[in-house]
């Protein structure tokens, strides 16, 4: 039998959790899961009930796979689809703008954000076919 992909759950590491909270629940997501790592959050799951989304600390990860902590401090790029991009835009308003609004070649209306842990998110709506 092949190897087969039965989920797949992007983890952003950032310095505190707690910052980043706000950007996510505006767009949908709750934590569902938490681990506390001394005074603050050390690793989180979040979901909008269809997507998932884990976070760790890079305290949290040093001890626990300390042989990761310098490439988990890179930036991830996530590209999420949306129903309503101008549904984002009013949610995430007052967040950094790294890609203003365009519309691109292959289709997509799209924005993007750096969320508060450095990361990179561009959301994109598909035009209905019609």
């Amino acid at each position: 039998m092949p190897a087969t992909i039965s989920k797949s759950t992007p983890i952003l590491c950032v310095e505190r959790i707690e910052p980043s909270l706000p950007f996510f629940e505006a767009v949908g997501f709750s934590k569902v899961m938490d681990v506390p790592h001394g005074d603050h959050l050390g690793f989180a799951i979040l979901s909008d009930g269809k997507v998932e989304l884990m976070m760790q600390t890079y305290d949290s990860i040093a001890e626990d796979m300390p042989q990761i902590v310098d490439a988990a401090r890179g930036r991830s790029f996530l590209f999420v689809e949306v129903p309503d991009l101008a549904g984002v835009e009013a949610a995430l308003a007052g967040h950094s703008v790294f890609l203003p609004r365009r519309t691109t070649f292959y289709g997509a209306d799209e924005t993007g954000y750096i969320e508060p842990g450095g990361h990179y998110v561009t959301f994109a709506q598909f035009a209905k076919d019609g």
